[in-house]
C-alpha cells in the first residue's frame, strides 16, 4: 500500500480515528442528513471532543496543536467514505486559519478555543448573489459608525450557514476603492439583531451539508472585531484562497481513489454473462485508467502538501491541484457509474452520491477556468 510521504504514525492514528467515528455517527444518518440538508448541531461538539476540530491550531488556542497534515488526514478520512455533509474543512481548514493568521491575541483566544470544541462553527461569507469567483464585484458593506460598523449585504452559498456561530463576513469599507477598499469582519450571530439565516439551498449534491443564504440589516459589529486591517482583505483572501484550494484537492483526489476502491469491489461481485465484470477485458481497462488517474491526482497532491508544510506553495501551483484534481474526479466517477450500470444511478448506491456530489467541485473555490487564467499569469 501506497503511504504518502506527508504522513506519520500520529497522522495514521488520527486517520484510523476519525474513520472510526465518521462510520459510527455520521454514515448510518446520510437520508437523514440529506432529508434536513444540514448534519445534526451535536454532531459537532462530538467531533470537538475527539479532537477532530481544528487539529492544526496551536494548543495554546485550543487545538490540536499539529499542522495541516493533521487536518488534511481528517478531511481525507470523511472523502474516502463518500462524506460530503460535514462542512469541517470550512471551518477547521479555513475559517480558523484566517483568525490564527490575522486575528489579534484577544480574538484567537476569544473564538479558536470555542471552535475547536464545537460550540462554535464557522463559515466564511464571500460569495452574492452577483459576485463569485470577482471578489471586486462585491456588494456588502461595512460603514464605520462610531466604535462600530455597520454591515449590510446578503451572501449565498454560504457553507455551515444554518449552524454558524461565528461568520467571516467579506465587505466592502471603503467602497469606491475596488478591490482595495475590502475588509474581513468577523460576526458573532447570537442574539445580533439585522442577522438572518434565509433558505437553506437545495442542492444537486452534497445534499446534507448545511450550505444557506445570509442577509444583514443594519448589522452592528464591534470595531474591535475587524479581522487584520481595514482594507486588507483582498490580500488576505488572496493569500488564503491557495490553501483553500490545496483542501479541495486533498478532498479530490481521496473521492477518486475511494470510487475506484468501490467499483473494483463491485465489479467483482457482479456477475454478467455467467462472469464477473471484472473479467471482461473493458472493465479492467476502463479501472486500470481510473486507478492511474486517481493515483496520480493522490501524487500530485502529495507533493502540494509537503510543499506547503514548508511553507513553499505558491498560488499558480494550488490551482494546477485543484483544477486538476477535480477534473479527474469528475472523469474518474464518471467512469465508475458507467461500471455499476443501472444501479449506478440510483442513489442508495455511494457512486450515484459521490457523482452528484463531485460536480461542484470544479465550481468553488475558484471555477476551474479561473484556476487556468491563474495559471496562465504565472507562466
Amino acid at each position: 500500500m501506497y503511504r504518502s510521504p506527508w504522513i506519520d504514525d500520529e497522522i495514521v492514528a488520527l486517520q484510523e480515528m476519525a474513520t472510526k467515528f465518521f462510520e459510527a455517527e455520521l454514515m448510518p444518518h446520510q437520508e437523514r442528513f440529506a432529508d434536513q440538508k444540514y448534519v445534526d448541531r451535536e454532531f459537532w461538539n462530538k467531533a470537538g471532543e475527539l479532537g477532530l476540530l481544528c487539529a492544526s491550531i496551536p494548543e495554546e488556542y485550543g487545538g490540536g496543536g499539529g499542522t495541516h497534515a493533521h487536518d488534511f488526514a481528517v478531511f481525507d478520512a470523511q472523502y474516502r467514505l463518500g462524506d460530503t455533509s460535514f462542512g469541517n474543512m470550512v471551518h477547521s481548514g479555513l475559517v480558523a486559519h484566517y483568525i490564527l493568521a490575522y486575528g489579534t491575541e484577544e480574538q484567537r483566544l476569544r473564538w479558536l478555543p470555542k471552535m475547536a470544541t464545537g460550540e462554535l462553527v464557522g463559515a466564511i461569507a464571500m460569495t452574492e448573489p452577483g459576485a463569485g469567483s470577482d471578489l471586486k464585484a462585491l456588494r456588502t458593506t461595512a460603514v464605520r459608525d462610531g466604535d462600530n460598523y455597520v454591515i449590510n449585504g446578503s451572501k449565498t452559498f454560504i457553507s455551515n450557514g444554518k449552524h454558524a456561530g461565528l461568520v467571516v463576513v467579506v465587505a466592502k469599507t471603503d467602497p469606491s476603492a475596488g478591490a482595495k477598499g475590502i475588509s474581513l469582519i468577523v460576526v458573532e450571530t447570537e442574539g445580533t439583531d439585522g442577522y438572518e439565516v434565509g433558505r437553506l439551498l437545495d442542492k444537486v449534491g452534497m445534499k446534507g451539508q448545511d450550505t444557506a443564504e445570509m442577509s444583514f440589516t443594519d448589522v452592528r459589529v464591534p470595531v474591535g472585531d475587524l479581522l487584520g486591517a481595514e482594507n486588507k482583505g483582498f490580500g488576505y483572501l488572496m493569500k488564503q484562497l491557495a490553501h483553500e484550494r490545496l483542501v479541495v484537492a486533498v478532498c479530490a483526489a481521496a473521492a477518486s481513489e475511494a470510487a475506484v476502491a468501490l467499483t473494483v469491489a463491485y465489479t467483482k461481485e457482479r456477475k454478467a454473462f455467467g462472469a464477473p465484470l471484472f473479467e471482461m477485458q473493458n472493465t479492467r481497462f476502463q479501472l486500470a485508467e481510473c486507478a492511474t488517474l486517481a493515483n496520480v491526482s493522490r501524487v500530485f497532491v502529495d507533493s502540494c502538501i509537503e510543499r506547503h508544510l514548508r511553507g513553499e506553495l505558491d498560488g499558480a501551483t494550488a490551482s494546477m491541484a485543484k483544477s486538476y484534481t477535480t477534473d479527474i474526479q469528475g472523469q474518474v466517477v464518471d467512469k465508475c457509474v458507467q461500471l455499476f450500470g443501472g444501479y449506478g444511478y440510483m442513489l442508495e448506491y455511494p457512486i450515484a452520491r459521490m457523482y452528484a456530489d463531485a460536480r461542484v467541485q470544479r465550481i468553488y473555490a475558484g471555477a476551474n477556468e479561473v484556476m487556468k487564467e491563474l495559471i496562465a499569469r504565472s507562466l
